[in-house]
């Protein structure tokens, strides 16, 4: 019994690592998810045509909306659109950027927010036009890490190197992190699951950002329940 247990948990282990098919935008780029995520580019495209909006956090009010998956695949769909896209995992305490692109994890954001790797050294490529910087090892001082000098001076440097910079962050319940990082960005989009997210959770979030005076862009809403009849179906 015990045994069977343990390969249970490995299995489930295994699926909740494997986060690859989550990747529609490369995976099935022809589906309703992707051309969702194609619409959500076009918004932010035009969003704020006279300051468009290049440093964006990715955030949610509670675990388990769909922040990353979102982030990755927005990624995507930018670089598709010929726009030169940075992905960075800044969610030092349950990075899954890597897992989402297949990545290794060995540097990442943290090793540059340090002094110990300088930021092109941690780029991956995994498509073209997209760079990713995964988190690295996990810090034992994940807020004050994020509430350096060091995280402006990144962005900073990014700024000039690329058409937009990702920043998947923490969810909004659990830690300061998002709120700190949103107080650097040009904007926030805030992610929530129409299943999951109560809407005490997302009135919460919003009060949060507004009291830091962070932007918000608008909201991503997964797991719509639309009729058969429509165009999109249930999904991210």
């Amino acid at each position: 019994m015990a045994r069977l247990q343990h390969e249970r948990r490995a299995r489930k282990e295994h699926v909740t690592d494997d986060l690859s098919g989550q990747l529609v935008t490369v995976t099935s780029p022809d589906n309703a998810a992707s051309e969702a995520y194609r619409t959500l580019r076009t918004n932010l495209l035009y969003a704020l045509v006279d300051t468009p909006p290049k440093v964006i956090v990715v955030t949610s009010p509670s675990l388990m909306e769909g922040k990353s998956i979102t982030c990755a695949n927005l990624g995507v769909v930018l670089a598709q659109a010929h726009k030169s896209t940075l992905i960075l995992d800044c969610d030092f305490r349950k990075p899954v950027i890597h897992k989402v692109f297949g990545l290794r994890n060995l540097l990442g954001v943290v090793d540059v927010l340090v002094g110990e790797r300088s930021q092109q050294e941690i780029w991956q490529e995994p498509l073209p036009g997209l760079k990713v910087g995964t988190a690295g090892s996990i810090p034992p001082n994940p807020t004050e890490l994020l509430g350096s000098s060091g995280v402006a001076e990144l962005l900073e440097q990014v700024r000039q190197e690329f058409d937009y910079v990702l920043l998947d962050v923490p969810p909004m319940q659990l830690v300061s992190d998002p709120a700190i990082l949103a107080t650097q960005a040009d904007g926030v989009l805030l992610v929530i699951d129409s299943l999951k997210t109560r809407r005490s959770s997302a009135r919460q979030a919003m009060r949060s950002l507004e009291v830091v005076g962070a932007y918000v862009l608008g909201t991503v809403v997964n797991n719509v329940k639309v009729s058969k009849d429509d165009l999109y179906d249930r999904g991210h």
